[in-house]
């Protein structure tokens, strides 16, 4: 399932929780998922691939970081 991460709410968001979670719902490297969070924080959208069995789990963690999400497909 690919999803796009849109935001981050979070009054101070905690760049090595949001990584250390884009690396465990996902296919990304922790390199990879250090810089999608660069990215995100810095305001622009970004995709990312997580397995269906850890759909539940994985969109929880998001909201857990205030992070704003779209399902894709």
């Amino acid at each position: 399932m690919k999803i796009n991460l849109l935001s981050c709410d979070a009054q101070r968001p905690d760049k090595r929780a949001i990584a250390r979670c884009i690396a465990e719902i996902s296919t990304a490297s922790e390199n990879l998922a250090h810089e999608l969070t660069d990215i995100l924080l810095e305001g622009d959208a970004v995709d990312i691939e997580i397995e269906d069995k850890n759909r539940g789990s994985a969109l929880r963690s998001l909201r857990k970081l205030d992070i704003d999400y779209e399902i894709v497909d």
